[in-house]
């Protein structure tokens, strides 16, 4: 399916503002490893060598003000979150298919035996059905974390995700709420994930009034904004990027953190181009920044996004700037085919397609 979410803004030599902007159409994915046959292959040869992620994860600089830390990897830094939720808030439940035995990534592993099978439980496959459960858990004043096993698999709770809980709290005058609703997802590619296991479908939900969508980049990152997405009184879908689940690790605060939602975080300053990602892509517009400096001599900054609706418009697109852009804003993405299986490392909008978008901005 098509992918998109790295925008590029060529800036105006005047301005002083940045000059960026963002779209959410399509499903894209920004974790892939790359496909290469051995130089001694032939039409009898079978074997295929699969190479490094095309990203290379940066870690934050550590933490000093939520306390002590410990080294996590960001599955292990959801399970701490979760853990410190279950711990502070009595009425907190986490529910989905797997859960109970710690999921088929290891998010809530030991979480059971620690809190109890009536807290932590597996549920049917149905998607549709963990949803609706957790808008009940949650209008009933309960804290309601929910797990769609793979992110591709949420069409099927679609509706009860647009028009029951992102409607709920209006349709009632304010009287009842299902804001205590988060819904965790794995989402993007991991190289081999093909047709369903490898989509992002956030930009299906951004256009949704009702409900907030988070991706975190990193560890600390994640911990902060689904503690964030969880105390939040509306619902929230928080998409977890799961090639850094073990791929990502930083020293991550082991006390409770949050993280404001609907907030940008500029992660390098720049004078010439913008560029705006979230989750894992952001490791890409890092790396594709570094290229553009050394080989154009071109200042990029670079912005996470972080909470894709409602967004940090604030920080990406003042008003103004619009007046001020040299170049046409430009978008890379997937294309507008099923995410593939063999062809991924064509399909996924690498630092090679992302570095030629900024040659085109500043030659045009």
């Amino acid at each position: 399916m098509a992918a998109a979410v790295t925008r590029f803004f060529l800036r105006g030599a005047g301005s002083k503002v940045p000059n960026t902007g963002v779209s959410t159409r399509g499903h894209s994915s920004f974790g892939a490893t790359l496909l290469k046959l051995s130089p001694s292959c032939n039409v009898r040869t079978k074997t295929q060598r699969r190479h490094a992620a095309h990203f290379t994860f940066q870690p934050d600089p550590v933490p000093t003000q939520y306390g002590p830390t410990q080294k996590m990897n960001l599955f292990q830094s959801i399970t701490s979150a979760l853990d410190n939720t279950l711990a502070n808030d009595p009425t907190a439940v986490i529910f989905g298919e797997d859960v109970a035995f710690g999921g088929v990534f290891r998010c809530t592993v030991g979480l059971r035996d620690k809190y109890g099978k009536d807290r932590v439980f597996n549920t049917p496959l149905c998607e549709q059905g963990i949803v609706g459960f957790g808008i009940g858990v949650a209008v009933a004043g309960a804290t309601a974390v929910a797990e769609i096993q793979f992110a591709d698999y949420i069409f099927p709770a679609f509706d009860q995700i647009v028009n029951e809980a992102a409607k709920y709290r209006y349709r009632s005058g304010n009287l009842f709420d299902c804001g205590g609703l988060t819904i965790r997802a794995p989402w993007g590619c991991v190289g081999h994930g093909s047709l369903y296991h490898s989509q992002s479908p956030e930009a299906f939900f951004a256009h949704c009034p009702g409900v907030k969508i988070v991706i975190p980049r990193s560890p600390v990152q994640a911990k902060g904004l689904l503690l964030s997405c969880i105390a939040d009184k509306n619902p929230c879908i928080f998409f977890e990027p799961k090639i850094l689940y073990r791929a990502a690790v930083e020293q991550v605060p082991v006390e409770p953190y949050t993280i404001p939602l609907s907030q940008a975080e500029i992660l390098q300053e720049g004078s010439d181009v913008t560029l705006v990602a979230w989750g894992t892509q952001v490791h890409v517009m890092r790396e594709v920044a570094n290229m553009a400096q050394e080989k154009l001599g071109v200042s990029c900054e670079v912005i996470d996004l972080q909470t894709i609706l409602p967004w940090d418009t604030e920080t990406v697109c003042k008003e103004e700037c619009f007046l001020n852009l040299e170049a046409p804003i430009s978008r890379v993405c997937g294309y507008d085919t099923p995410f593939p299986h063999i062809f991924e490392p064509f399909y996924i909008p690498d630092k090679w397609k992302c570095f030629d978008a900024i040659k085109r901005m500043i030659n045009y």
